[in-house]
């Protein structure tokens, strides 16, 4: 064996074989880094990933059972709505691991890299709980000792957008900064 064949099977054999698509992306991510924080972070976002798609899924099929006989108009764009929603919410989700996967596959990630984005991956999931505890309707609100929640609770649901969507930036400024 040459040095060349020598040094081609080795550089081979070190780089972590390539991943198909999205749920190839979730075992790569969590063999290829470094970072304990960003492992800890993967079976989470697969686990609310999946979590969030059915709870969207059946709602979805609720939503049409309750409207099938109408046509069109405002039910359909409620449809659509309620799919983006889901949407909005898991593609953040992903995106952190994702991104490692394609940092690792392409050019080598940093431990520093993996692990701000897992830090921010999990402020993000954070905000979902801030988002459902102001958004929550009045008579699902449970009476509580805590300032920090009532505090929550006497926002406008409106207000509800506000944490995913300053995590999400945070998730991108993060990505784009450490790049």
């Amino acid at each position: 064996m040459t040095d060349a064949t020598a040094e081609q099977s080795v550089t081979a054999d070190d780089k972590p074989e390539p991943y198909n698509g999205l749920p190839g992306a979730f075992p790569y991510a969590f063999r290829a880094s470094d970072s304990l924080l960003f492992k800890a972070y993967v079976p989470v976002a697969l686990l609310l990933s999946v979590a969030i798609t059915l709870v969207f899924s059946f709602g979805l099929i609720t939503q049409l059972a309750e409207t099938g006989s109408v046509r069109g108009g405002t039910f359909t764009f409620s449809r659509s709505f309620f799919l983006f929603i889901g949407l909005l919410l898991v593609a953040p989700l992903l995106a952190p691991v994702l991104s490692v996967a394609r940092r690792h596959r392409r050019t080598g990630s940093s431990v520093a890299y993996d692990r701000a984005f897992a830090v921010s991956a999990f402020l993000f999931i954070g905000s979902i709980y801030l988002a459902l505890l102001t958004s929550a309707p009045a008579e699902l609100r449970e009476p509580t000792q805590s300032a920090v929640v009532e505090f929550f609770y006497s926002l406008p649901p409106i207000a509800g957008v506000a944490p995913p969507l300053l995590a999400t930036v945070l998730m991108y400024l993060t990505h784009r900064l450490l790049k």
